[in-house]
């Protein structure tokens, strides 16, 4: 099985350590500085559940022209999720699985308009990963858990297969036959987490303490949950209140990874997120008061810096 990883960032530095180390044929995509270290330096994965070093992977800053692929995992950011979908339909000889791991909802529409003819994937990932300073994968805490599946009650046997062989090496990739709940469920925290904790520059605890910030946290969620029936989503309980109890056990300082990219003055996933919620809640016809505050308090302070 020939896999290919865009991006090697947190998630994709972490599933694809996993890979490389149990002898998957893996090539990587990766950027400038980043680049360079990997190929210098290799892949180095820090977790609780264990370190892996890759010293040597195959690494490149575009996709190989006319080779075939069995899997493609997409980890790029939303602002380059278009032209990367462009240069796979452009360069890939085959017309491989996609497995899409980008935040909100954008990638299952952009993937049908992109490949009309092709079942579309989708993609979850629970847990806390990043790059840090020394360019080494730092995954925080034990939680490693993604979802992948369509979105239609189908069976996907190379998806499957996939997701069985990986499980036997400690990585924790599970096949949903309908993945629109789960992607739903962590929109509608993560639309709150990335917002908020950005427009205040705050991390969840403190967002937590103060009544008014929680108040808008919960609101944000609830807003997102709207918009959700809109899609035809359902819940077997209600994702608020499941999302209310979890961040009680969350770490005080945790942030969303918008926030750090505001302070580290880097591109902001805000349209794709609390954005898109705006623009969608006005074509439905529904409210959305604190996504638009989110929208026009963190491009205000965008525009206070530039």
């Amino acid at each position: 099985m020939k896999i290919l990883v865009i991006g090697v960032g947190g998630i994709g530095g972490f599933i694809g350590s996993y890979l490389v180390d149990n002898n998957y044929d893996v090539t990587f995509i990766a950027r400038k500085k980043r680049l360079s270290h990997l190929k210098a330096n290799g892949l180095r994965l820090e977790s609780e559940l264990g370190k892996i070093y890759c010293p040597k992977i195959k690494v490149t800053d575009r996709i190989p022209y006319k080779e075939s692929f069995d899997i493609i995992i997409n980890t790029v950011k939303l602002y380059d999720f278009d032209s990367v979908l462009d240069e796979i339909k452009n360069k890939v000889k085959n017309k491989p699985l996609i497995i899409p791991f980008q935040n909100g909802i954008y990638a299952e529409e952009k993937l049908k308009k992109t490949f009309p003819n092709k079942e579309i994937i989708g993609a979850v990932a629970q847990i806390s990963v990043f790059v840090d300073k020394n360019q080494i994968i730092k995954h925080v805490g034990k939680l490693a858990t993604f979802f992948v599946g369509g979105y239609d009650f189908q069976e996907n046997k190379i998806l499957e297969d996939f997701c069985d062989s990986v499980q036997k090496i400690g990585l924790k990739i599970i096949f949903k036959k309908n993945i629109k709940e789960k992607i739903w469920e962590k929109f509608i925290f993560l639309s709150a987490y990335s917002g908020i904790t950005t427009l205040f520059l705050k991390p969840i605890g403190r967002i937590f303490e103060d009544q008014i910030m929680k108040k808008k946290f919960t609101e944000a969620m609830l807003e997102t949950y709207n918009l959700s029936e809109k899609f035809g989503v359902s819940f077997k309980s209600n994702p608020v209140e499941f999302w209310l109890e979890k961040i009680k056990n969350m770490p005080f300082d945790m942030t969303s990874s918008m926030h750090v990219d505001f302070n580290n003055n880097k591109k902001l996933e805000l349209d794709w997120l609390s954005g898109s919620i705006e623009v969608l809640s006005k074509t439905y016809n529904i409210s959305s008061p604190i996504h638009s505050e989110i929208v026009e308090g963190i491009k205000k302070k965008l525009n206070n810096f530039s």
